[in-house]
């Protein structure tokens, strides 16, 4: 048994191995409608990376050695980054960022799928977009970005989706961990299960009925979900995404206009819902995307998150991209 601690969240979070979790044979409790309860605030940071090392091969956990070396490389990174001016004013001080200071069971990647554990090769041809804290990345409207940054200061629409307050970096799907605001509140009725994110506070409502797609003539930023019960574990299909995101938060290549997503979350102990994702976009990636998260039960509430980049950051970023081209021309 491990923890899982966050700087956002007093309560240790417990996580409990697959071989343990098979021995306890755990029976989620069931709702009034007689499906497993998966109902509370889950958090699903995590410090394993998303790619594996390429020096791991298809090698799946570490040895106690290495997690401890990573872990300790990890924190140092994080400090740095958390306390860095970059190239200006500065991003958050380390105050603001949730970190997992552990691994779940000495993995080396989140990804599953590719063996070894990476991001599938690029199809050729495939759109590519991005963004980053410290510099801009030229590129071409619209931005699909989902992260901070963008591709100039021209104006609004240079800059990544999370930056105008449009979709959050890690709200998802799929929810993919990141420096703060990992938390989701699940709620569950007879014929709709509703997964509300804390990043940008979105409230995602399912359906229960797979039979009754949406036209495919209708594209959504996040998609449309479709759910059913598979034994133990609530499976959500979502399609009709609008080709306005990337395909996958952790490669800037390709949108989402082609892609399915399937989601499976099953409870496998009080405290921890096993969260699979597997993305099938053949017009970006050569081959599917699984990936395995683990979400923790946490006390508390989530509260509501109000995007201010949107609201003054980007007023302001703007401004000063005006007063720099002022500056460089000699005018008041």
């Amino acid at each position: 048994m491990k923890k899982l601690i966050s700087y956002l969240s007093i309560r240790p979070l417990i996580l409990l191995s697959p071989i343990l979790l098979a021995q306890t044979e755990y029976k989620a409790p069931l709702t009034e409608y007689g499906h497993p309860d998966l109902q509370g605030i889950w958090n699903f940071a995590s410090h394993t990376p998303v790619q594996r090392n390429e020096r791991y091969g298809d090698r799946e956990y570490l040895t106690p050695e290495e997690d401890q070396e990573n872990r300790d490389r990890s924190v140092n990174a994080f400090e740095a980054r958390a306390e860095s001016h970059f190239d200006g004013v500065g991003g958050y001080n380390s105050f603001w960022y949730e970190r997992a200071t552990i691994g779940y069971d000495l993995r080396t990647s989140l990804i599953t799928y590719p063996e070894n554990g990476r991001i599938p090769n690029i199809v050729e041809g495939a759109f590519m977009q991005r963004g980053g804290v410290s510099e801009d990345y030229p590129s071409q409207r619209p931005v699909r970005f989902m992260g901070a940054g963008g591709i100039a200061k021209d104006g609004p629409e240079d800059r990544g989706l999370s930056e105008r307050c449009i979709a959050g970096f890690n709200a998802g799907p799929p929810f993919m961990p990141s420096a703060y605001n990992n938390n989701v509140q699940i709620f569950q009725h007879r014929d709709h299960v509703v997964i509300m994110t804390e990043m940008v506070h979105d409230a995602r409502i399912v359906p229960m009925n797979s039979e009754h797609q949406l036209n495919d003539d209708i594209r959504l930023w996040s998609g449309d979900s479709r759910g059913y019960w598979e034994d133990e574990t609530l499976v959500i299909e979502t399609r009709n995404f609008s080709d306005m995101t990337q395909s996958f938060l952790s490669s800037p290549y390709g949108n989402a206009h082609n892609k399915f997503l399937t989601e499976r979350f099953t409870r496998v102990s009080e405290s921890t819902i096993e969260y699979e994702f597997t993305i099938d976009d053949p017009s970006t990636f050569t081959d599917k995307i699984t990936a395995m998260v683990p979400m923790t039960k946490v006390d508390g509430l989530i509260y509501e998150y109000s995007c201010h980049e949107g609201n003054y950051g980007m007023v302001n970023l703007l401004r000063g991209e005006r007063r720099q081209e002022m500056d460089a021309l000699g005018l008041d």
